[in-house]
């Protein structure tokens, strides 16, 4: 891995650990929240938990795509005109 995809890794990796700081935070403060009942009966504690699996999986598919975007600009400009 190269050292020019670390900001941005640091950086959706900061977002990611706001999101699970915050499921942690519920749970420990007001577990009776994640009781309540949102969609299709089902509660806040599982779907914040799916929720948590597919953006990890999101924020995974975005450094891809980011990074590989990045490097293959860093690459075209390091050509330098070569063939």
């Amino acid at each position: 891995m190269e050292t020019r995809s670390n900001p941005l890794g640091m950086t959706l990796f900061c977002v990611y650990l706001v999101i699970y700081t915050s499921f942690v935070l519920i749970n420990a403060i007001a577990p009776e929240l994640m009781e309540a009942t949102l969609v299709a009966g089902l509660n806040l504690a599982i779907l914040y938990g799916f929720a948590l699996i597919i953006i990890a999986f999101v924020l995974a598919l975005l450094y891809g795509f980011l990074a590989s975007r990045r490097d293959s600009k860093v690459n075209s400009s390091d050509d330098g005109g070569r063939a």
